[in-house]
C-alpha cells in the first residue's frame, strides 16, 4: 500500500509541474515555470574516473556532477545523465512547449522520451528545445540528457590539463518549462534571427528631458489560420504606470513569423548609471479579439553610452571604470551557483568599489548580469576562449555561434559596456576577428555596440594587460582598456616598477598571489603590488582597468589556488579589498551595497607587525590612536604610487609597537565620518559564528548555497588570526553542510558551505574546537519571491 501511495504522489507532483506552465482557466496568455525539481542524475564510469554507484540519484537544479574539494587537483570529466519525468495534461495540446537550459557543460544530447531530439554545443549559453510535436498528451513524458564535459577541440577553450581554469560539468544553471498559444513572442535563442527574435529594445535618444525607446517584437504564427493582432508595449517604473503605445493591427498567415517595431516617448526619463542604476519594466502584450495571446516583461535601463579614445561618458558625463575580472566558481560547488549567490558575489563586487567587472573569460548567469544591472556595474561580456584558436572551421563556426548567441542573450541589459568577441589571449587571424566583429554588430545595429580585443586589428576597443603593456606598450589610436593588472607582471618578475624596493623579499613575498593566511607582511605587499600598478594604470589612456582578480580560483593545470583575489575563495576580504573600497568617493551611497566614507586600519597589531601601519580611507584626514593617545592627525599619502589614485593610502609612523588598540578616525570637513580598530589579538578564547547574507536572504527550494564562518575570538572579542585551527560544523534544519569538517581557520576564520534544503524554516548551527567555547547562530530560510 505505501508503494503505491508514493506511486500516487509522484503522478500529481508531475502533473502539477506542469500545470504550473498551464491553468486550464486562464485560456490566455503564456507561462513559463522553473523546472529544477526532481531531476534524477547519475554518472556513466570511465577509466579515469571509476564510480561504485551508478544507480540514479534524485537531485535538485542547479547542479554540479561532483562535489571537488576546496584545491581542485583532479576535476572530474567524462559523461553523466540528468533525466525527468513529468506529465502532460490532455488540455495542453494544442500550446507550444519549449524547454530552455540555461548552462549544460558542455555537449548536450536531449532526449524525450527514449528519443534524441538535438545535441547542443557549448556550456556557457542558454538554448531552447520545441518539445511540442515530440510529446505524449495525456500521459507521463522523460526527458533526459547526456551530457559531456570531456576536452573538446570544436568548442575549446583548450585541454583541461592546460588551463587556467576550471570548467566543472552538470546541469548547473536553472531549466524552463515554457507554455505559449499558438500566436506568440520567439525566444531569440530559438528563433535564430539576426538582430531579431524576441524582444529587442534600443535607444535612439536619450538626455535628462526625453528618450526614445525603440521595441522589436518578433511574432510567430504556429496555428493553422490567418490571425489579426496587435502589440501593447507599457513601461513602469516599480509598479506606476509611465507610458503606454499600441500598434495598428497586423495580420499574420499561418506558419510565418513577423517583427513588429514600436516606439516609445519617455518625459525626463530616469537614467541608468553606476551611480543611479534605475530600472523600468517594459510589458509587451500581443492582444486579439479574444484577449491576451501573450505577455513578457523585460527589465531595460536607459542610458546612453560613448566611448572615444580619450573618454568614456555615460548619458554625457565622463568617468574613469575601476573594475576587477571574475570568475564564476565557488569551492566544492564549481559552477553550480544559485541566482541568490551569483547576486552576492555582484554584491561584494559593488561594494569592493568597482563600478565595473569583466566576465572572464566566458558567458555567465543571467541571475549575474540581473544583479549587474540592479546594482550599476557596466559589464564586459566575453565569449568562451583562452590561449586556445584553431584553423578547423568546425572550431570557428562555433565562436561566431557564440558570438551570436550571447549578443542576444543580453543585448537588453542596461550593464553591457561591450562586447568581448574575442579569444583571450589567444593568437587569432585577421580574417577571424572581422567576421566576429561583423556579426556584432550585424547582431545590433547601431552607434550603442561596441566590440572589443586583445589584438589591435578590428576591434572598436583594444584590451591589454598590464603585464603585455610594460615591454610592448604603444599608444592605441582607439578607446583603451587595461583589461588585467596586477597579478602576473609580479608573479613572473618580467614587469613592475618597484622592483628596487624588492631587494629583501623572499620571491613568494613579492607575488600578489596571497592566501588570505599568508599573514599580514605578504598581504600588504598584495596591497602594494595593487597600488603601484592602478596608480600606473593612469598613466596610460585607459578609460577602465580590470584587476586581476575578485576571488580566488582553481585552475586545471596546477594543484594550488590562483590566490591573487582581493577576496578569499571562501569570500573574505584581504588588505587589498579596502584599498579597492577606499577609492570610491565617500559622497557616494546606496541602499542597495554598504558605499560612504570608510577607515581602514591594514595590521593585526602584533608584536611582529610593520610600525609603518598603512590605513585605506576614502576621507580627507585621519587620525591615528593608540590606546586612546593621538599619534598624529594627517593627510594622505603623496608621492611614489600615490600621484594618480583618487584616495591615497595614509602610512604613519609609530615609533615602537605597544600591545592594545589602534583606532583610525576618518575625517571629512573637520567631522568624524568613519572608525576602525584593531587590538592586539590574545589567545583564542571562543567562537563566533556568522553566515553571508550580502542583502540577499537564505532562499529555499533553489539550492542556495552561503557560507558561514566561524572566528577564532579572544577574551575581548578581538579576532586571532591564527592558522590551522580545527573547526568542526554541524547543522539542523532544512539544510547541509558541503564542507567536510573539521575545516582549518585560516587568518582566524573557519569557512563552511552550506546548502539550503527544500522547505523553508529555521536552520540552526553550531561551531566548536578544542578549547574554546562553542558557538551557535540560527537563521530563517525563506521562499523566493517569484513563488510568493
Amino acid at each position: 500500500m505505501k508503494h503505491s501511495r508514493n506511486h500516487l504522489w509522484l503522478f500529481l507532483f508531475l502533473t502539477l509541474a506542469i500545470s504550473a506552465c498551464y491553468n486550464p482557466e486562464q485560456k490566455k496568455g503564456s507561462s513559463v515555470a522553473l523546472f529544477n525539481d526532481n531531476w534524477s542524475f547519475k554518472i556513466l564510469p570511465n577509466e579515469k574516473f571509476p564510480v561504485s554507484d551508478t544507480t540514479w540519484q534524485q537531485v535538485q537544479l542547479p547542479h554540479t556532477t561532483r562535489f571537488e574539494p576546496m584545491v581542485v587537483n583532479d576535476q572530474w570529466q567524462g559523461i553523466c545523465r540528468y533525466r525527468k519525468s513529468f506529465h502532460v495534461p490532455n488540455a495542453i495540446k494544442g500550446k507550444q512547449i519549449f524547454i530552455k537550459f540555461e548552462g549544460a557543460m558542455n555537449v548536450a544530447e536531449v532526449y524525450l522520451n527514449d528519443r534524441k531530439i538535438t545535441t547542443h554545443l557549448g556550456g556557457f549559453l542558454p538554448f531552447v528545445v520545441d518539445l511540442t510535436d515530440h510529446l505524449q498528451y495525456g500521459s507521463v513524458n522523460s526527458i533526459e540528457l547526456k551530457l559531456d564535459n570531456t576536452d573538446n577541440p570544436e568548442t575549446g577553450p583548450k585541454p583541461l590539463n592546460k588551463l587556467d581554469f576550471n570548467t566543472y560539468g552538470g546541469l548547473y544553471r536553472d531549466v524552463y518549462l515554457i507554455v505559449k498559444n499558438s500566436l506568440f513572442i520567439s525566444d531569440p535563442m530559438e528563433a535564430d534571427e539576426p538582430a531579431g527574435g524576441g524582444i529587442f529594445v534600443t535607444f535612439p535618444g536619450v538626455n535628462n528631458q526625453l528618450a526614445t525607446i525603440s521595441i522589436q517584437t518578433h511574432i510567430i504564427n504556429n496555428g493553422e489560420k490567418n490571425r489579426n493582432f496587435t502589440i501593447k508595449q507599457t513601461l513602469f517604473r516599480d509598479t506606476v504606470e509611465v507610458v503606454s503605445n499600441s500598434s495598428e493591427e497586423y495580420l499574420i498567415e499561418p506558419d510565418t513569423a513577423i517583427h513588429c517595431p514600436l516606439i516609445l516617448q519617455v518625459e525626463q526619463p530616469d537614467l541608468w548609471s553606476p551611480t543611479e542604476p534605475n530600472l523600468y519594466t517594459l510589458q509587451t502584450e500581443i492582444l486579439t479579439a479574444d484577449g491576451i495571446e501573450d505577455l513578457v516583461k523585460t527589465k531595460i535601463g536607459i542610458r546612453r553610452i560613448e566611448i572615444t579614445p580619450n573618454a568614456f561618458k555615460i548619458n554625457g558625463e565622463e568617468m574613469f571604470l575601476r573594475g576587477v575580472n571574475r570568475h564564476q566558481e565557488y569551492p566544492y560547488i564549481g559552477y553550480a551557483l544559485s541566482n541568490s549567490a551569483q547576486y552576492r558575489d555582484a554584491v561584494k563586487i559593488k561594494e569592493a568599489g568597482f563600478d565595473y567587472v569583466r566576465l572572464s573569460h566566458y558567458p555567465m548567469s543571467p541571475a549575474f548580469m540581473d544583479a549587474c544591472d540592479e546594482l550599476g556595474l557596466l559589464v564586459l561580456d566575453a565569449i568562451p576562449g583562452w590561449q586556445y584558436f584553431s584553423e578547423d572551421s568546425l572550431f570557428q563556426s562555433y565562436s561566431w555561434s557564440t558570438c551570436r548567441d550571447m549578443i542576444r542573450r543580453d543585448r537588453n541589459h542596461p550593464c553591457i559596456l561591450a562586447w568581448e568577441v574575442s579569444l583571450n589571449e589567444s593568437w587569432m587571424t585577421e580574417a577571424f576577428i572581422d567576421s566576429a566583429v561583423a556579426i556584432a554588430h550585424a547582431e545590433y545595429p547601431g552607434d550603442q555596440c561596441y566590440t572589443a580585443g586583445w589584438q589591435k586589428h578590428g576591434y572598436d576597443i583594444y584590451l591589454q594587460a598590464r603585464q603585455h603593456r610594460i615591454e610592448h606598450y604603444e599608444k592605441p589610436e582607439k578607446p583603451y582598456i587595461v583589461s588585467e593588472y596586477g597579478d602576473w607582471e609580479y608573479y613572473a618578475l618580467n614587469a613592475g616598477l618597484n622592483q628596487d624596493a624588492w631587494g629583501d623579499l623572499q620571491e613568494e613575498e613579492r607575488t600578489s598571489r596571497q592566501l588570505l593566511g599568508n599573514g599580514e607582511k605578504r598581504l600588504l605587499q598584495q596591497a602594494l603590488n595593487i597600488q603601484e600598478a592602478h596608480n600606473d594604470n593612469f598613466n596610460t589612456p585607459a578609460f577602465a582597468d580590470g584587476y586581476w582578480v575578485m576571488y580566488d580560483y582553481n585552475r586545471g593545470y596546477t594543484d594550488d589556488l590562483e590566490a591573487s583575489g582581493i577576496m578569499s575563495i571562501n569570500r573574505l576580504p584581504k588588505f587589498s579589498y579596502y584599498f579597492f573600497r577606499s577609492q570610491r568617493d565617500a559622497n557616494i551611497s546606496s541602499d542597495l551595497y554598504h558605499a560612504g566614507p570608510m577607515v581602514f586600519i591594514a595590521s593585526y597589531w602584533k608584536p611582529d607587525s610593520d610600525k609603518n601601519v598603512r590605513i585605506f580611507s576614502n576621507c580627507d584626514e585621519v587620525e591615528l590612536y593608540l590606546n586612546g593617545e593621538l599619534i598624529k592627525r594627517q593627510k594622505p599619502d603623496k608621492g611614489k604610487y600615490c600621484e594618480n589614485l583618487a584616495h591615497p593610502p595614509f602610512t604613519f609612523q609609530i615609533p615602537e609597537f605597544k600591545a592594545g588598540t589602534l583606532e583610525a578616525k576618518g575625517l571629512i570637513g573637520g567631522k568624524v565620518v568613519a572608525m576602525h580598530k584593531v587590538s592586539t589579538p590574545g589567545e583564542p578564547a571562543r567562537l563566533l559564528l556568522e553566515v553571508d547574507v550580502s542583502k540577499n536572504v537564505p532562499v529555499a527550494g533553489r539550492n542556495d548555497a552561503l557560507f558561514v564562518y566561524a572566528t577564532l575570538l579572544d577574551e575581548n572579542g578581538t579576532c586571532c588570526p591564527l592558522n590551522d585551527i580545527p573547526v568542526d560544523f554541524t547543522i539542523s534544519g532544512n539544510a547541509k553542510i558541503i564542507t567536510e569538517g573539521p575545516v582549518p581557520t585560516e587568518a582566524g576564520i573557519a569557512t563552511a558551505l552550506i546548502q539550503i534544503g527544500y522547505s523553508t524554516g529555521k536552520i540552526t548551527i553550531h561551531a566548536s574546537s578544542q578549547g574554546l567555547t562553542a558557538a551557535k547562530l540560527s537563521f530563517e530560510s525563506v521562499r523566493p519571491e517569484r513563488d510568493k
